[in-house]
């Protein structure tokens, strides 16, 4: 069951939910955080999708700023983004 929730941050845009989430966050303000420079070409490959997979996905920005904070992430990470991205590709592939 998907819903909207008003964004936490900015209380005027909409982001769709699937599960009650505590801090929910719309793109627009999670933008700046998206920003950075990634150097490793494998982290380059994996996290070069479409933007609107990360405008859609909340899950798939929490992962990238995640990449650029700390600049590292584990194989069960990277194994559910690509789950993720797979799921979404093949949703995007039917339409």
């Amino acid at each position: 069951m998907n819903y909207k929730i008003k964004c936490s941050k900015c209380k005027q845009n909409y982001q769709l939910v699937t599960r009650p989430t505590r801090f929910v966050v719309c793109y627009e303000c999670q933008k700046p955080d998206l920003k950075g420079e990634i150097t490793d070409p494998k982290m380059k490959k994996l996290l070069d999708i479409p933007e609107q997979f990360y405008k859609d996905n909340l899950f798939l920005r929490d992962i990238k700023i995640k990449y650029l904070r700390f600049g590292d992430l584990s194989e069960k990470q990277i194994a559910a983004f690509e789950k993720v991205v797979d799921k979404m590709q093949k949703a995007v592939m039917k339409d």
